[in-house]
């Protein structure tokens, strides 16, 4: 389709100009907000009723792992029928298995009943933030912006998981301790309904025999470069897994549980300023040689973590990992754009965000049985060892980082506004990454 903006210098400004971006911007944000609140309600809530935080972290666990194998399979419906009929049934699904999830933890149910009912409250959460990403897809197909809007998402989902938690947290300590679920479901049920709504922006479904065009029949995962990406993005996760347990531990090891907080704020605060700032250069180089460049840097700011025995030098390392975990995500999604078929693309983008979503949960629990053996230091190791396989998966398969014809048939097209700009930039992302085969 032709892209609507009327600009080739890549910026927020004509980024958010995009005509109905605002319609499908607002209710996106508040309709994700509850996936950041998501695991850290039910670890205050299971806590509070079990006394055990082993207990609560292994149901959010599972709850983690659940919608990262489920969510792509939301996504590939998605794509196959339109986003909303798949919206909706799911929001309603995920705000009764989080009912029932609470109802179970407040009547002191058995275990195993927390752990099936946190099954369909992974499987549900509604995948916004990659419903959102392939409407600017299907926006941007092809333009320059397409980068600035990776960007942007990467900086709306940094500002939701700080928003979040806080959020979260604030109910279960000062109002109850179910609070916090409670308002996660209430909060999908509004914001996912809302998002379901705005269907003028959705991306268009391809049905077979539509335009002699014919959808495909397997699934994103069959494209070798979302594969890769899938791999890579699990380094992603562990750095937040890995973090969130080292950090916790670490500030209780030296008698300051209160620097946690603030520790973790400026590793997101470094997401955040990366995430802003790439969204706002005009990149010459191409998306798969940026990829390579942000995992060759996250991979050795991580290998220093497990040396640091200062709040404050820990809190600077932290801050420059941040900076470099944007640059990784928005790229890996913006390679998203020229890999996979648009008839496809909700589903690739689901599958990058559980690919993260389990590699969190396999570093949370991996982080946590070495800071309970061998003491904070260790679990700074689980960043490391997950970046620098992520890396090595990237340089060894990045020759299948590059768009197919098959791809580029079912992208849509280029768009005509702006056309010598699109030209241009199509030619230098061919050009780098020629180059980059050349590497």
């Amino acid at each position: 389709m032709a892209s609507a903006v009327t600009t080739s210098r890549p910026g927020y400004r004509q980024l958010l100009r995009t005509p109905g971006a605002w319609t499908f911007l607002l209710p996106g944000f508040t309709a994700r907000q509850p996936f950041a609140m998501l695991t850290i309600s039910i670890v205050l809530l299971v806590e509070h009723t079990t006394g055990s935080y082993g207990v609560a972290g292994a149901v959010a666990a599972v709850t983690g792992v659940s919608m990262a194998l489920f969510a792509p399979q939301g996504g590939k419906l998605a794509d196959r029928f339109g986003q909303s009929r798949v919206l909706v049934p799911g929001v309603l699904v995920h705000v009764v298995a989080a009912g029932l999830l609470t109802a179970l933890a407040l009547g002191q149910a058995p275990l195993w009943t927390l752990f099936a009912a946190a099954v369909p409250t992974g499987a549900s959460v509604p995948q916004v933030g990659p419903m959102v990403r392939a409407r600017w897809a299907a926006k941007l197909d092809g333009h320059p912006l397409m980068s600035t809007a990776a960007a942007f998402e990467s900086v709306t989902d940094e500002l939701t998981f700080v928003i979040g938690p806080v959020l979260a947290t604030a109910l279960c300590t000062g109002v109850h301790p179910a609070a916090g679920l409670v308002a996660e479901a209430a909060l999908t049920l509004a914001g996912g309904l809302l998002f379901a709504a705005q269907r003028r922006t959705a991306p268009p479904v391809s049905r077979p025999g539509t335009d002699g065009e014919r959808a495909p029949r397997t699934s994103a995962l069959a494209v070798p470069g979302v594969r890769v990406l899938a791999a890579a993005f699990l380094g992603i996760g562990s750095v937040f897994g890995g973090m969130q347990v080292a950090l916790t531990a670490f500030t209780q090891d030296i008698g300051e549980p209160g620097l946690n907080g603030p520790l973790y704020g400026v590793f997101a605060a470094g997401n955040m300023l990366a995430g802003a700032a790439c969204g706002a250069i005009a990149w010459r180089a191409s998306a798969r040689r940026r990829l390579l460049t942000a995992y060759a840097a996250l991979a050795p700011a991580c290998s220093v973590l497990w040396t640091v025995h200062s709040p404050l030098l820990l809190g600077a390392l932290g801050l420059l990992v941040g900076l470099c975990i944007a640059p990784a995500l928005i790229t890996g999604y913006t390679l998203v754009e020229t890999l996979v078929p648009a008839t496809a693309r909700t589903e690739a983008f689901t599958w990058l965000t559980g690919a993260v979503a389990l590699g969190q949960a396999a570093a949370v629990t991996a982080a946590g049985q070495l800071a309970d053996r061998f003491g904070p230091s260790a679990a700074f190791t689980v960043p490391l060892i997950g970046t620098s396989l992520a890396l090595l998966t990237l340089v060894v398969l990045r020759g299948r980082l590059v768009p197919s014809p098959d791809a580029a048939s079912h992208s849509g097209g280029r768009g005509v506004v702006a056309g010598s700009a699109t030209r241009s930039w199509d030619s230098g992302d061919r050009d780098g990454a020629e180059a980059d085969a050349r590497v």
